[in-house]
Parts: C-alpha cells; sequence; structure tokens
C-alpha cells in the first residue's frame, strides 16, 4: 500500500508525500501520478519521512523522475528514514540524487 500526497507550495514548486511501500505493485502509480503532476514544475520534493519500504521498481521511478526534472528543474529527496537512506547509500543513488 502506498499513499500519495501532493502539495503545490507556488512559484511552480510541488512537494510529494509518500507514505507506506514502494515496490513492485505501487511503483507504476507513482510513476503516473509524478509524470501527470511535475508539467511546469521547476522543483520537486519527494517528501519519504513515512515511506517504510522502498524496491528497485521504486528506485527506477525514482531514478525516471529525476532524469525528467533534471531538463526542466530540480528534484530533492526529503526527510529518508534510516532504512532508506540504506537502501540509496547501498546501491549508489545518494551519488545521483539530492538528498537531504
Amino acid at each position: 500500500m502506498l499513499n500519495i500526497t501532493k502539495n503545490n507550495t507556488g512559484n511552480n514548486a510541488l512537494t510529494v508525500g509518500l507514505e507506506g511501500r514502494l515496490d513492485t505493485n505501487t511503483a507504476p502509480r507513482l510513476e503516473e501520478v509524478l509524470k501527470d503532476s511535475i508539467e511546469g514544475i521547476v522543483s520537486l520534493t519527494l517528501d519519504l519521512e513515512k515511506l517504510e519500504y522502498i524496491s528497485s521498481a521504486g528506485l527506477r521511478v525514482l531514478l525516471s523522475i529525476q532524469k525528467t526534472m533534471s531538463k526542466q528543474g530540480d528534484m530533492k529527496i526529503a526527510h529518508a528514514g534510516g532504512a532508506i537512506q540504506e537502501v540509496f547509500e547501498v546501491t549508489g543513488f545518494s551519488d545521483i540524487l539530492v538528498v537531504e
């Protein structure tokens, strides 16, 4: 189960909060929501404070959105918990993504 919340913060900025598990079952939905939401957005923040788990399918979505956002603005990851942060470090994503 993955809950996705969106908050347009003005100035073409969007914060997307994720709660639950980002895995093979939920990654396609997140990708669809993000692709439908980022047109005209120059600053995307993914708030992972309540994300409990991320799989390789979830990482692929983050990489795909990062590539899109690098052409139109920037993307950052906020509030990644210990387990999620560890996945980013082990996979090298902490070098690819801006993780705060």
